[in-house]
């Protein structure tokens, strides 16, 4: 075929420059009686007339070709010779002539090039709008071109999605404004009407981003425009590509339920887990995970789970941070994949920023998800980087640490050191935060103890007459249990209207703030200096938690023999007394007595045997009644056999060298 059109272009070439020679009246004879054709017939007939063309044998031109090369004439002087070059003129520049509409296969016919024309003049203004979409400011920019040009289904989706890009840099009361604008302008319900009537006809990606759009923009869900919309999605589901379903996945998580909203939700989870299996983009299966959220069923998160699994070796740093946010949204706690990511955010620590550190915190805290070795690696991090964060960061690693009972000795210390300098540039959020996380963990900073905490009093004291009685409840309460009284605060806080304020309070708070304030009263009493130890703290009965405790209660009675677990010993812990129903302990100064405390495993700083803030409060209190105080981790002692736990407890209880167990009674059990 291509050499069919070659030789036809040389031939007409050819015979376009001999054309002047041959006769003008030739032309339209031989065109019309060679080619049977005239300038009324259809489109049709041209059509055929190319085909026609483009079909002829070349060997059927050459020697046309040969005769013009050679510049003479073919036949010799006549009228009948010189009529007939006349007419072959005539065709051939008839064809050259016409070859530009209707034959000439490298140009396009007159139909074609005004279609051509029409096509480029709207893909000039579509490019244009585009082009005065980007310069768009506003809101009211947006639905002004929406007035200015013809709007497509493409326009549409392009302009809703403009102006919720545009609200997103606004703040909360220019946002109320301009979307108050939108609604009043003109061309608002022209836009609207017009992406309810082309929605069927929409690209899919169009139709969701259109939906995610409208509902960021807040639009009222009930309205005819977001329920038309959702219905589409209904009917175009099994059409939409991984993408679209993710997003359609984020717009619905952030819906109120209606019957579109809960059949479109449906309808979507079912199509997910046929195409669970196929997913092979990590980032796509979180972002799923993230939508669906706590609300999915097990089933879906298991299956979420098992493609996950698959994919584990192909996880990059930056799938694993946000592996830990994808099980926290759904609050679904997967050791294999915690664990897995945890060792790639380790290998690249150095990657992270502070934000993406402290969602993998935050994420461990919600999934309960504990790893020593994955906390000691980010705060040794930050420890290492001090320079690069601000005081106000580091507190917020240390309330993320707070959360999860993990105490960063150097971190803390040095946060510390931070405040003694510089306390006057704390605010109260500040100080609240920092008191809450110390007196959490249990932490005094070494050297320098009285100095931090007297710092934090200073600039609490600066709040004190805008502060809530809440937050000076908190603030009191925290101080107490760093075994520090906080004078000015604590006046403030015991007047009446104060306390009764906090003690009327509902439900939870109400045992909350009582649980604070019998604290704060527990401090006063015993941490203060001119507290003296009442003769009355004596107390002969059996703490009633021994009961909850059966394994303690056992090696006690295995040990003691008495199930009273009372005792008398020397100050020295060494000599055995006699028990009798009057002995008193205040005439009895030489007497030790014994408290033991079971705690468990959330009463201590994570990975240690570091008492947390309670606890430690609780000791110190024993301690200034003249207890000898044994800690006993419950839930080490549980796992103990026997015989194991006895010698524990007498290991405790007795000095090295204390009479034989047969011989002595404990005489008290806190």
């Amino acid at each position: 075929m291509n050499n069919k059109v070659g030789y036809l272009i040389r031939t007409i070439r050819h015979l376009h420059v001999c054309g002047s020679k041959l006769g003008p009246n030739f032309r339209t004879t031989m065109r019309t009686y060679t080619l049977g054709i005239s300038r009324g017939k259809s489109a049709i007939q041209s059509v055929n007339l190319r085909r026609f063309l483009l079909n002829v044998p070349p060997r059927r031109l050459e020697p046309s070709l040969r005769l013009l090369s050679q510049g003479v004439p073919v036949y010799s002087k006549g009228d009948a010779t010189v009529q007939e070059q006349n007419a072959t003129k005539t065709l051939l520049d008839e064809h050259v002539q016409s070859s530009s509409s209707a034959v000439d296969p490298l140009e396009e016919d007159r139909s074609v090039v005004e279609e051509n024309l029409v096509v480029k003049s709207k893909r000039s203004q579509s490019q244009q709008f585009f082009d005065d979409l980007q310069k768009c400011t506003s809101l009211c920019d947006v639905l002004d071109l929406v007035s200015k040009y013809a709007i497509s289904e493409k326009h549409c989706s392009s302009c809703f999605n403009a102006m919720w890009m545009l609200t997103k840099k606004l703040s909360e009361d220019q946002k109320r404004y301009e979307k108050q604008l939108m609604v009043e302008h003109p061309a608002f319900m022209q836009l609207c009407q017009s992406l309810m009537k082309n929605s069927r006809s929409m690209w899919c990606d169009d139709l969701v981003y259109s939906l995610h759009a409208v509902v960021k923009l807040e639009l009222p869900q009930n309205t005819q425009l977001v329920q038309t919309l959702l219905r589409v999605c209904q009917e175009r589901l099994n059409d939409f590509d991984d993408r679209c379903v993710a997003v359609l996945a984020a717009t619905l998580a952030t819906m109120g339920k209606s019957r579109n909203v809960d059949a479109l939700q449906a309808g979507l989870q079912l199509l997910v887990e046929q195409r669970i299996p196929k997913i092979s983009n990590i980032f796509m299966l979180q972002s799923l995970m993230k939508c669906f959220g706590k609300d999915a069923p097990l089933s879906l998160k298991r299956k979420f789970e098992d493609r996950v699994l698959r994919e584990l070796d192909h996880l990059t740093p930056v799938n694993a941070q946000n592996m830990f946010s994808a099980l926290a949204a759904m609050n679904y706690c997967s050791i294999v994949i915690l664990d897995a990511s945890s060792n790639k955010i380790i290998e690249s620590i150095h990657g992270f920023s502070f934000w993406q550190l402290i969602h993998v915190l935050k994420s461990c805290s919600i999934l309960r998800y504990r790893n020593v070795v994955l906390y000691s690696a980010i705060a040794n991090y930050v420890t290492s980087h001090i320079s690069m964060w601000d005081t106000n960061q580091i507190a917020l690693f240390l309330s993320a640490f707070g959360g999860l009972r993990f105490r960063s000795v150097e971190l803390m210390d040095i946060l510390a050191e931070k405040v003694t300098s510089h306390p006057e540039s704390l605010d109260l959020k500040y100080i609240l935060g920092v008191l809450r996380v110390y007196s959490l963990l249990n932490h005094v900073p070494k050297c320098q103890n009285q100095e931090f905490l007297e710092s934090l009093n200073g600039a609490l004291n600066n709040y004190l007459t805008r502060i809530s009685n809440v937050d000076l409840l908190k603030a009191v309460y925290s101080f107490c249990i760093l075994d520090y009284l906080p004078q000015p605060a604590l006046s403030q806080l015991l007047q009446e209207d104060n306390l009764n304020e906090l003690l009327k309070s509902d439900g939870l708070n109400k045992e909350q703030n009582e649980m604070m304030v019998h604290c704060v009263n527990v401090c006063l009493e015993l941490d203060s200096p001119s507290f003296t130890k009442p003769a009355t703290v004596f107390i002969k009965k059996p703490s009633p938690l021994v009961s909850d405790l059966p394994e303690v209660q056992m090696a006690l009675l295995k040990l003691l023999g008495d199930e009273h677990f009372e005792i008398k010993m020397d100050a020295d812990r060494k000599k055995v007394l006699p028990v009798t129903e009057v002995d008193d302990p205040a005439d009895a100064p030489d007497v030790q007595r014994v408290a033991i405390l079971c705690a468990s495993p959330s009463a201590f700083c994570f990975g240690t045997r570091h008492p947390q803030g309670k606890l430690a409060m609780k000791m110190r209190h024993l301690k200034k009644l003249g207890y000898h105080v044994i800690l006993v981790h419950y839930q080490e002692f549980k796992n103990l056999k026997k015989e194991e736990a006895i010698e524990c407890l007498k290991g405790e209880i007795y000095s090295a060298d204390a009479f034989p167990v047969s011989d002595v009674n404990l005489q008290d059990t806190i």
